[in-house]
């Protein structure tokens, strides 16, 4: 019996699979990936979601068609985004300990490497003396040299795997403050907002018939759809939520801007991305500015990083 559960905070996973069981090929050929860490088969992107029923529903199909018995644990509530976050800044923390302290061995053995390949290059005879052909000395001489040749490939390896491990723990430092960032935060709410109407329209969306074309989707149907989207609308709508309580804070403190159609006006000057432009339009959601050419470029205001309005 396999079991296909999905929580929030574990995501889809599936229980009861083993080795040789027949069941590998047909979770790959569904999109599902074998975590090690958690030594399951999960559905990528799946945690911190609500299930991906359609995921769910072929796996099953599949595994059932392959001579599985296969029942399913669906859980489509959703836990609070500030939880959410709060899981995703403590996992970020963990993999930053993680790639730092990788990246700390990578550099030991990289060391270590190093002083091989010189200690071998050491022991070769001193001023490039040429093997001598025939002589008692010769095998030693080759061998000595093989030996050195691999000491250096394994230190340029070692050297190239530090840098990468270095160069991912440094990249993982600033996951969560790029992820926080002003722009960021404006964008992802302006994003989510779209996402919202999207599903709201998908509510009170026409249906199509053969004969008639588009018509207005019955009662029936419409409550099915509410019922349908409800979690997902929910889930949006808290999302929305938090972030515009994040970006509250952050106009509040001074780390962003917050200015509006309000507040910019035609003939200001502002400041994008560390160069002055003159305001052209104030847009609904954007500012139209000079770039110096005969056309003018938009930006959102959540860009602008200073404002001098004229006397």
């Amino acid at each position: 019996m396999l079991t296909i559960t999905h929580t929030h905070e574990a995501g889809t996973l599936i229980a009861g699979t083993s080795r040789g069981d027949g069941t590998a090929e047909v979770l790959k050929s569904a999109g599902w990936r074998w975590g090690r860490s958690i030594n399951a088969w999960f559905v990528p992107q799946s945690r911190d979601r609500l299930p991906k029923l359609h995921t769910i529903t072929r796996t099953k199909s599949a595994l059932e068609a392959a001579g599985c018995e296969v029942e399913t644990e669906i859980d489509s509530s959703h836990r609070p985004t500030a939880e959410v976050e709060a899981g995703k800044i403590e996992r970020q923390a963990d993999r930053v300990d993680a790639l730092a302290a990788k990246a700390e061995r990578k550099s030991r053995a990289e060391d270590a490497a190093w002083a091989n390949a010189r200690a071998a290059h050491n022991r070769l005879p001193e001023g490039g003396e040429p093997i001598k052909v025939g002589h008692h000395s010769e095998v030693r001489h080759r061998n000595a040299i093989a030996t050195a040749d691999n000491a250096m490939r394994t230190s340029i390896g070692a050297s190239a795997d530090a840098t990468t491990a270095q160069a991912r723990a440094d990249a993982a430092t600033h996951t969560t403050t790029a992820r926080y960032s002003p722009v960021t935060v404006a964008n992802r709410i302006e994003t989510l907002g779209a996402e919202l109407r999207k599903l709201e329209r998908r509510v009170t969306a026409p249906c199509y018939d053969d004969t008639r074309g588009y018509i207005d989707a019955t009662a029936e149907q419409l409550t099915a759809r509410a019922a349908r989207l409800a979690p997902h609308i929910e889930e949006k709508r808290d999302q929305i939520a938090y972030w515009e309580a994040v970006r509250a804070a952050q106009v509040e403190s001074g780390k962003a801007t917050g200015y509006d159609r309000s507040t910019v006006k035609k003939g200001d000057r502002v400041k994008i991305r560390g160069q002055w432009r003159e305001v052209v339009r104030a847009n609904v959601k954007t500012v139209s500015v000079t770039t110096g050419y005969t056309w003018t470029d938009t930006a959102p205001y959540a860009e602008i990083q200073q404002l001098v309005q004229p006397e």
